[in-house]
């Protein structure tokens, strides 16, 4: 049964005039479960004040972790999804790419990832657009430019000034602290310029010493012959070097002692692991007791360096970029001590992603990566340690001890990176995030890229409240910057999967490529952690694919096609992310202006000026700028009153189905695992449900000047839409235990078809079917005339 709204007036429909209902509020982690008013046999849909992507306290109570889901103060599941904000928090304001290093101490985050006065702007914009949950970006140098001790004051007020907004839009984040390839100055984002002279890198030779690849720092990565080689840097001498000071420094580097800013002579690791600590303690400081503030994220993407590498002669293709030149240890150790060194070279391939076809000589210059003045006297680290030495006999490098990175120096006993480095500082980096800030905080921890869920992730090495973040990404799509019919699952073709059946055709085929990837990410890490959440930190499509074509002539269907195969994959692992990027200074030249990445399907530059705009809900001038909003911005069960089982929306059509089931409450059991299936959750569950409305987000986009009807209601259920709340609000009459509701939603009349969905019998059934009858007539010639 419907509310008193009918199907034709619903798209419109407002709040009833009785005054809305006041929720009442419980704290996030009390246990005492809030009575929702939806309980009430009188009550209304959408009586609340809240809308389905609104998560300020004033909405949900609280949201906190119970088994593999996020779950509000009234127990209704929570599907968190956003965005990363942003990409232009890599690099400083005033970055120079003709300068650059330049004056690295007196760079400036402030106005990253954008100006305080546009806030309301882009909050408002995401509010619209449903992507409410932010990966709010962070970067170590952007704290500590400038020196040992030093922070940032001016840049710590301003990121907790635009924090402080969230909630007043319905948003809330955890802080990402962010690095790639360790730094800006070893080719990537993070740390600060001083650790690599803390270490002994000459900041001026680490390029020539081919040490680091800075092209991309100083605008380049954009030609073909540049084209995603950043990634690589993470096995060339700087980034693998500090990964390896930083998280084992202690083991692999101990000779390596310098002093601290009190003048204290500390370990390589102790000074970093310190100085990264006491950084966090300032930003958790900062912005931890702030509403909008949910959580923290240590690290992105976390590298070991050399650490558990097995020999000094390569790394592990399955999870290390080989493109261009992809130096070993051995033969980084060599080109950072000066002396010039044949390397392996690395081209695009099919179907995996790369293949080595030749050698290349590097630093036929002679330039050392290290400093004369440095603490190792301008010596290679490893060479200072042992490791490795130049023969002036034989005028060769000498490998002394091939396994030195995978086993302990001292003991012999084998090292684990996640166990005996990184799980360590993971523990005391959260107690002092939460010391400082609040016991309620989720911590965030990811694996190392293209990394299962390892299974040294145990119970007693994981912090409190952890999610689980992986990132995901399209790596054969990623890398050729291509995309078409034609799909390839590189995650399983690199573990040995028969490659027939990583290959994929057709708009259908790229979303069952990519729900097998993304469902295999959520239920490997369900296998190893249990009940436990699992949110995709990074997931995105390169804009600038297929040759920047759709610059030119405005036609982004391609792009249109990946992020739906993608938002597709995502919504059947049901799993929450936080999208690769909104970027208001994203344009078509330089794309994001990191490394040449292209990412944010936003640009402010396409976008209409401040004074054009407005900023309801339901105003569609916020959507200039945005490019393939309809693949992008979609219905989604935000708050369930109950377990979700699988929602499936057709972007083409504007129709979806969901599914869920009412939980049984048993207070005195833990919520277990019964399955690690994506579409299997518990139904088991130890805590109350006391709220009869499910809030689910309806686009405007969508809805707009179109009627919006719900099949499947069970008897006495009742629905209203809101489009001016964006929200769909179903309250479940019947609330038994076990009992499954489905509802399939429509709008009419149906929005206009994007793309057609095709597959390999659609495209080719025709040309299958004839030659099927030419080989049967063949074959019936030759038995029954000759």
């Amino acid at each position: 049964m419907q509310s008193s709204a009918s199907s034709l007036d619903a798209s419109f429909v407002l709040v009833d005039s009785e005054k809305p209902v006041t929720v009442p509020q419980t704290p996030a982690t009390s246990k005492v479960r809030a009575m929702h008013p939806s309980n009430d046999l009188d009550y209304k849909p959408g009586s609340v004040r809240s809308y389905a992507h609104d998560w300020s306290q004033s909405s949900t109570g609280g949201i906190r972790i119970e088994g593999r889901h996020f779950v509000d103060s009234y127990g209704r599941v929570c599907s968190l999804r956003g965005v990363n904000l942003s990409g232009s928090c890599k690099t400083p304001v005033n970055h120079d790419h003709e300068e650059f290093p330049g004056d690295h101490r007196s760079v400036t985050f402030v106005g990253r990832p954008f100006p305080l006065e546009e806030a309301h702007e882009h909050f408002s914009r995401l509010r619209r657009w449903g992507l409410t949950f932010i990966r709010f970006l962070v970067t170590w140098e952007a704290v500590e430019h400038a020196g040992p001790g030093l922070y940032d004051t001016e840049y710590l007020e301003y990121i907790r000034k635009l924090l402080s907004l969230l909630p007043d839009y319905g948003l809330t984040a955890f802080v990402s602290m962010h690095q790639d390839v360790w730094s800006r100055y070893s080719g990537g984002s993070g740390a600060p310029a001083w650790t690599l002279e803390t270490v002994g890198f000459d900041l001026h030779a680490i390029e020539d010493s081919g040490a680091a690849w800075l092209l991309g720092q100083k605008g380049g990565g954009h030609v073909e012959a540049e084209r995603g080689l950043w990634p690589c840097g993470y096995q060339k001498l700087a980034a693998a070097t500090m990964a390896t000071c930083f998280w084992a420094g202690d083991t692999f580097a101990p000779k390596l002692r310098v002093k601290n800013q009190h003048g204290q002579e500390v370990s390589i690791q102790q000074f970093l692991q310190t100085c990264f600590l006491d950084m966090w303690d300032q930003v958790a400081a900062a912005v931890g007791d702030l509403e909008g503030v949910i959580g923290f994220q240590m690290m992105n993407e976390p590298h070991r360096g050399y650490i558990n590498v097995p020999s000094l002669h390569s790394f592990d293709y399955n999870t290390d970029l080989h493109l261009s030149h992809v130096p070993s240890a051995f033969q980084s150790f060599q080109l950072g001590a000066g002396h010039p060194t044949l390397v392996s070279t690395w081209t695009r391939s099919f179907p995996m992603p790369t293949r080595h076809t030749s050698t290349t000589l590097l630093n036929t210059a002679k330039v050392k990566a290290w400093r004369q003045d440095g603490p190792t006297s301008g010596r290679c680290l490893w060479e200072y340690h042992d490791v490795w030495r130049w023969s002036n006999k034989s005028n060769k490098a000498v490998s002394l001890r091939e396994h030195y990175f995978s086993v302990h120096p001292d003991t012999g006993k084998q090292v684990d990176w996640y166990t005996d480095y990184y799980f360590p500082l993971a523990m005391r980096w959260s107690d002092r995030a939460r010391k400082v800030s609040s016991d309620s905080k989720l911590v965030f921890l990811e694996p190392i890229p293209n990394e299962f869920c390892p299974e040294t992730w145990k119970p007693e090495l994981r912090p409190k409240n952890m999610v689980y973040a992986p990132h995901w990404y399209d790596l054969n799509a990623l890398f050729s910057k291509a995309f078409g019919d034609f799909s390839v699952n590189v995650q399983g073709l690199s573990r040995g999967m028969f490659p027939l059946k990583a290959f994929y055709w057709g708009q259908k085929g790229a979303r069952d490529n990519y729900s097998v990837q993304i469902r295999t990410i959520a239920e490997k890490a369900y296998q190893v952690l249990g009940e436990n959440p699992v949110i995709i930190g990074e997931c995105g499509i390169p804009m600038d694919m297929n040759q920047k074509q759709a610059f030119e002539t405005d036609d982004f269907s391609w792009q249109a096609k990946m992020m739906d195969a993608m938002m597709t994959a995502l919504e059947r692992a049901s799993v929450g992310f936080t999208l690769w990027n909104y970027n208001p200074y994203n344009n078509d030249q330089r794309g994001d202006d990191w490394n040449g990445e292209n990412f944010s399907w936003f640009s402010r530059g396409r976008a209409l000026p401040p004074s054009l705009l407005y900023y309801e809900q339901t105003a569609p001038s916020l959507d200039n700028g945005g490019r393939i909003l309809p693949s992008i911005v979609r219905p989604y069960a935000a708050k369930t009153a109950g377990i979700p089982l699988r929602f499936d929306y057709e972007v083409n059509a504007g129709v979806f189905t969901y599914e869920w089931v009412i939980p049984k409450s048993d207070k005195t059991a833990q919520t277990v695992a019964t399955s690690s299936k994506v579409d299997e959750p518990p139904t088991i569950v130890s805590y109350s449900l006391s709220c009869r409305e499910t809030e689910i987000f309806v686009p405007s986009q969508l809805s707009h000047n179109a009627d919006l009807i719900v099949h499947g209601l069970g008897k006495d259920d009742l629905y209203r839409y809101d489009e001016s709340r964006q929200t769909l609000f179903v309250v479940t009459n019947d609330m038994t235990p076990g009992r499954v509701c489905k509802i399939s939603v429509f709008i009419t009349p149906s929005p206009r078809p994007l793309f057609f969905v095709n597959d390999f019998w659609t495209d080719f059934s025709g040309h299958t079917m004839t030659a099927i009858a030419i080989l049967l007539i063949i074959v019936c010639y030759f038995i029954f005339i000759r």
